[in-house]
């Protein structure tokens, strides 16, 4: 299937009204074959192809471990609105890196604030804390979304080796990692090319960045999420649950 940007076209009589967006739609069939074809496609492709298919119904939702997807996504639909959760457990770091990459691009950033919680629930519940904390926030800054985007990729652990570029999520809505098929070498050229901002937190040992509490550096060579969730059978939040 060739991309086609040209797919919101209705039947004669069925126009939607004037300033009224219509996102496109696509069958299961569809969405697998553009998922094939994705997969030698240029990223900035991708991000084009979501912003003109769904248009402000399109969300980014972003982890400020570096913004190579929001460098990409900006310079094909600058008011594509970003998504940050912020939990209150984050790393100081990670919150003057969302305030560094707001400033740099500047963002339609929505930033969906967690109420403070009576007890920390990392502590008293770990297990279903990022379901109450991260996954019910992106539900509610999803809401009413026909898709997201975010920069999921396939070598960042063993699990996710077989994420799609694009799919179905569990919402119903479809999600794009336009950055799937990348690997590491890939995302550090990217980044020194067109000196994008980064997590601070990198430097110092963290290849990927959660909630404070929950997030260890890793030696070298290991596993860059092995800091993540350290000794505990758990290696996912639920945000990227298909």
């Amino acid at each position: 299937m060739a991309i086609d940007l040209d797919v919101r076209s209705e039947p004669p009589g069925h126009e939607p009204p004037p300033g009224v967006f219509v996102p496109a739609t696509f069958t299961d069939e569809q969405l697998a074959e553009l998922n094939a074809e994705f997969d030698d496609r240029d990223a900035t492709e991708i991000v084009a192809w979501a912003a003109h298919s769904f248009g402000p119904l399109l969300s980014l939702a972003a982890s400020m471990t570096d913004a190579v997807l929001i460098d990409l996504a900006v310079q094909v639909a600058p008011a594509i609105e970003v998504v940050f959760i912020d939990t209150g457990y984050h790393f100081p770091e990670t919150l003057e890196t969302v305030e560094a990459v707001r400033r740099r691009y500047g963002l339609n950033l929505r930033i969906m604030t967690v109420a403070p919680h009576d007890e920390e629930l990392w502590k008293v519940d770990p297990e279903n804390c990022c379901s109450a904390v991260k996954v019910g926030q992106l539900d509610r800054a999803l809401a009413g979304k026909a898709a997201w985007m975010s920069g999921l990729r396939r070598d960042e652990a063993p699990q996710r080796a077989g994420s799609p570029i694009v799919a179905r999520d569990v919402r119903g809505l479809i999600k794009v990692n336009p950055l799937a098929n990348w690997t590491t070498e890939q995302v550090d050229a990217y980044l020194v090319e067109h000196d994008v901002p980064v997590n601070p937190l990198i430097a110092q040992g963290y290849p990927s960045i959660g909630c404070m509490p929950c997030t260890q550096p890793v030696a070298e060579g290991a596993d860059p999420r092995s800091g993540r969730w350290a000794g505990r059978d758990k290696s996912e939040c639920g945000l990227h649950l298909d």
